[in-house]
C-alpha cells in the first residue's frame, strides 16, 4: 500500500508524549487509510533536514524550517504552518525547491482581533492597576490616588497593517465609536473604503492615533519599523499595541518612551528577544500590559488552525492545490507540478 507520511514539529507534544494542544483534532489525518503521523524533533530550535527525509508533509508549530531542513531527497512537498507568521520558515528557499509553505489565516483573524482588543480594554480601563487595588480591600477601594482610565468614543485606532487581522479588528471595534486609519501601502483606497478605514502615511498614523497597533509581518523591511523617531511622535496619552512580532518593535527604544512618559502604555503579547530577559526593564514597568505570546491561544484559534494545517496538507496528498499559499511562485515550479500529478494518481 502506497503511504502517505505526515510529519507534525513535536513541539505539538508536552514532554510526557501528550498533546500540547488538546483541541487540535488529529482525526482527519488518522481517518485517511493511506496517511501514516509522526513526530519530528529540532535541534536547537531548528528541524534538521534528516528527520524529514522520509516525510511528504510537515504541520509545523512553534520549531524552525530553515535552509539547513530540507532533505534533498526531494520527498517532501509541502509545510503547513499553524498561524500565519511565517518568519520562522525559510519560505523562498523552499519555494526554490518546489515545496510550498502554508498558513492559517483564517484561523487566527478573530482570536487576534479580540486579543488586540482585550488590550486596548486593559490599558484604558486602567484594569491592573484597579485590580490591585481591589486586592487591598476597603483601603484600596477609597484609595483617592485610584486611576482614571480613557474612554474610547471619539477616539483614534491606527493599524499599520490592514490585512485580515487589521480588517477584522475594525469590524469588530467599530460599534465602541472609534475613527480608525491605517498605513499599509499593500492595500489599494478602494479595499480600506470597503473595511470603512481611512489610508495614511506613516507619520500621521503616528502622529494622530490615540492607539496604534501592529498588525503586519515580520520582514526585513518590517524589522525595528516602530522605532524612536516613530515613536517620538506619538501623543503622551497614546498607547501602543503588538500581537505580531517582537522584532517589529524597537523594544529600548519602546522602554525608554514608556519609561519617560513619551506614551501612556503598551500592550504587548511578543517581544524581542522572546521571551524577554528577567532583568528587561520594560517588565518592571507599570504602563504596560504583558502576555507570553499566547493571548489569542484559545479553543477557537487551536480548532480552526489545526484544521486548516490538516486541510492543506490533505489537498497536496490528493494532487489539489492548497489554499494561503504564502510564496505563490511555486506554483509555477516543475517540481510542484509533477508532484501534484503524482499525488492524483496514487492518492486521487
Amino acid at each position: 500500500m502506497t503511504t502517505y507520511r505526515v510529519a507534525l514539529s513535536a513541539d505539538f507534544l508536552k514532554p510526557d508524549g501528550t498533546p500540547a494542544l488538546a483541541d487540535f483534532d488529529l482525526a482527519p489525518l488518522i481517518a485517511e487509510p493511506n496517511v501514516e503521523i509522526g513526530y519530528v524533533e529540532a535541534v536547537n530550535d531548528i528541524i534538521p533536514a534528516s528527520a524529514l527525509e522520509t516525510y511528504d508533509a510537515l504541520i509545523l508549530f512553534a520549531y524552525q524550517m530553515r535552509r539547513a531542513s530540507l532533505p534533498q531527497n526531494g520527498r517532501l512537498g509541502v509545510v503547513s504552518r499553524f498561524g500565519v507568521g511565517y518568519d520562522s520558515v525559510d519560505v523562498d528557499v523552499l519555494a526554490d525547491a518546489g515545496v510550498a509553505t502554508t498558513i492559517t489565516p483564517g484561523g487566527v483573524q478573530r482570536p487576534v482581533a479580540v486579543a488586540i482588543l482585550a488590550l486596548i480594554l486593559a490599558l484604558s480601563n486602567k484594569l491592573l492597576a484597579k485590580d490591585r487595588l481591589a486586592r487591598r480591600g476597603a483601603d484600596g477601594f477609597a484609595d483617592p490616588s485610584a486611576p482614571i482610565g480613557m474612554g474610547l468614543t471619539g477616539k483614534r485606532l491606527g493599524t499599520i497593517g490592514l490585512g485580515n487581522i487589521g480588517a477584522d479588528m475594525v469590524n469588530i471595534m467599530r460599534p465602541l465609536g472609534l475613527d480608525f486609519i491605517a498605513h499599509d501601502p499593500g492595500i489599494s483606497p478602494e479595499r480600506a473604503r470597503e473595511v470603512g478605514v481611512r489610508l495614511v502615511d506613516l507619520e500621521t498614523l503616528f502622529r494622530d492615533s490615540d492607539i496604534v497597533t501592529v498588525n503586519c509581518p515580520l520582514t526585513p523591511w518590517t524589522r525595528g519599523f516602530v522605532n524612536a523617531e516613530r515613536l517620538a511622535l506619538m501623543k503622551k496619552s497614546a498607547i501602543l499595541i503588538n500581537t505580531a512580532r517582537g522584532p517589529i518593535v524597537d523594544q529600548s527604544a519602546l522602554t525608554e518612551a514608556l519609561s519617560r512618559g513619551g506614551i501612556a502604555g503598551a500592550g504587548l503579547d511578543v517581544f524581542s528577544p522572546e521571551p524577554p530577559l528577567l532583568n528587561d526593564p520594560l517588565l518592571k514597568l507599570d504602563n504596560v500590559v504583558l502576555a507570553p505570546h499566547s493571548l489569542a491561544m484559545t479553543d477557537e484559534l487551536i480548532r480552526a488552525c489545526g484544521a486548516l494545517t490538516i486541510e492543506s496538507v490533505l489537498d497536496v496528498m490528493h494532487g489539489r492545490e492548497p489554499k494561503a499559499i504564502v510564496q505563490r511562485r511555486v506554483t509555477l515550479h516543475p517540481t510542484w507540478s509533477e508532484r501534484l500529478a503524482r499525488n492524483r494518481a496514487k492518492f486521487g
